[in-house]
């Protein structure tokens, strides 16, 4: 054998070293990949942009409102959802005519303005008080999303990751695409 072939074998041996000690790990523990499948996150996200989803955040902090997940469905694991964090654990979510209230643990009101939202009437009359670990999921076109207000609060055992980059398409290629802040629209404090 030639030391041509030798040096050939040498390096096909060190790229797949590379790829299960370093490429395989990285893929399967701190990011991975995934494809938007539908219309639920209009306009922030349209169908087949692909995204990197960061697995190993959340092992470190709490997640956030605001913040662009990928979750596991609570009704069939082996389905993956993309939605919007809009309430945490210990609030409570009012929506009404498309106006988000949320009520803090100590009774604070705050209605959020989103400017991400398709503008349409999505109205729900039921106030949904979130448990520890529980945290109520929207998608950015409410009219057209099973989320939080159909199927109730989403466990943080079922949440994969946040969305913290976009690849495709190129034009719109950039880090934590969907990210929200929300300037507060009221807030009023409530006597016990």
């Amino acid at each position: 054998m030639s030391d041509s072939w030798k040096g050939l074998f040498k390096d096909l041996f060190t790229l797949v070293l590379l790829i299960v000690l370093v490429v395989i790990p990285i893929r399967v523990f701190v990011v991975s990949p995934f494809v938007v499948d539908g219309e639920s996150m209009h306009p922030t996200f349209e169908n087949l942009d692909y995204l990197v989803i960061d697995e190993i955040l959340y092992n470190f902090k709490a997640p956030t409102r605001g913040e662009v997940i990928v979750f596991r469905y609570p009704g069939n694991p082996s389905i993956f959802y993309i939605k919007r964090i809009i309430g945490l654990p210990g609030e409570t979510v009012s929506i009404n005519h498309g106006v988000v209230t949320i009520i803090s643990a100590t009774g604070e009101k705050t209605t959020l303005t989103e400017p991400y939202i398709v503008n349409e009437d999505a109205t729900y009359t039921k106030d949904v008080s979130l448990n520890p670990g529980e945290y109520f999921v929207m998608g950015d076109n409410r009219p057209n999303s099973s989320d939080s207000r159909v199927w109730g609060p989403l466990p943080k055992k079922d949440i994969i990751g946040r969305v913290d980059l976009r690849l495709l398409p190129v034009t719109l290629m950039g880090f934590f695409p969907g990210a929200a802040t929300y300037s507060l629209a009221s807030t009023t404090a409530l006597a016990p």
